[in-house]
């Protein structure tokens, strides 16, 4: 009798297992997993042991760690790991402060977004929220001031992420958040009443370009500097030696001035980085002369 994958259940990861899975994590893509996370690891596995019609994690380990089945597997255990966990205007006080002070800041010292267009990077972006919540925000900006140009990087490391955010498609309890002006502007509802479905405008998701970028990597393929970026309640997953390393590289990739968003749990506290606090979790690149 053919076994019922579906409704499997398996016994439980080994812990030698667990740990050479944990390093391979942590080695690639930074996130800890302490063995408090073993039931979480050994819930979102069984997914791929379903998949691959794999009868335990045994055997799912002796082919993660083959030579055939690393470069195929490798792409699907970092995609079930990460937390794809985001929202339209999450911390919405970041909003405010870009708005507010930010945009003006780069234009006034340096022309940024009337003489060049505006660079931003929102790295680990996850299903699209916050890259199209920053192209609403600045798209709203730019009906005042016409020759302001801005464009926008989204990175994530999960393909199917990534797909869902290039999709642009959202339910409508996701949108909630999302002032009524901006509804109204820039979101698209489906013409059949009972799809309860939305699209992100033209308009605003010509602003974004998704890649897939693991940022442990050592370096990141981008030709030019950013003005601001957004690495939003992503370092809290890494240890703090990682996160100090992250941020020194993300810093390398700021203009001398640009501005580095954190999320609201997270800090640069006791880290030798070269960013000044401006707001709370907001960060300014020191310049030279500063």
């Amino acid at each position: 009798m053919a076994v019922n994958y579906l409704y499997k259940n398996y016994e439980s990861i080994s812990e030698k297992n667990f740990n050479r899975i944990s390093k391979l994590i942590q080695t690639n893509i930074g996130i800890k997993m302490p063995e408090s996370k073993r039931i979480m690891l050994e819930s979102r596995l069984q997914k791929r042991l379903r998949v691959l019609q794999i009868k335990s994690f045994q055997e799912y380990c002796q082919y993660l760690f083959s030579k055939q089945g690393f470069n195929k597997e490798i792409i699907h255990l970092f995609d079930i790991i990460t937390t794809n966990k985001t929202d339209f205007f999450r911390e919405p006080t970041h909003y405010d402060y870009l708005i507010d002070y930010v945009v003006p800041a780069l234009i006034n010292e340096y022309g940024i977004g009337i003489k060049q267009p505006l660079r931003l990077w929102s790295a680990g972006c996850a299903t699209g929220e916050e890259p199209y919540t920053i192209a609403m925000v600045l798209q709203y900006f730019k009906e005042s001031f016409p020759n302001f140009q801005f464009s926008i990087e989204a990175s994530d490391i999960a393909i199917s992420a990534l797909e869902k955010a290039k999709m642009a498609i959202y339910r409508e309890d996701k949108i909630l958040p999302i002032p009524v002006i901006f509804k109204k502007k820039y979101l698209l509802k489906s013409k059949d009443k009972s799809n309860k479905l939305i699209r992100i405008a033209p308009q605003i998701r010509k602003y974004v370009k998704f890649v897939e970028i693991n940022l442990m990597d050592n370096s990141y393929n981008f030709n030019r500097k950013f003005d601001i970026i957004f690495c939003r309640n992503v370092i809290i997953y890494f240890t703090r030696e990682t996160q100090e390393k992250l941020l020194n590289k993300l810093h390398k990739y700021l203009i001398p001035g640009g501005f580095l968003f954190l999320g609201h749990s997270e800090t640069l506290c006791g880290m030798n980085i070269p960013l000044k606090t401006v707001s709370p979790t907001v960060y300014k690149k020191i310049k030279s002369e500063e």
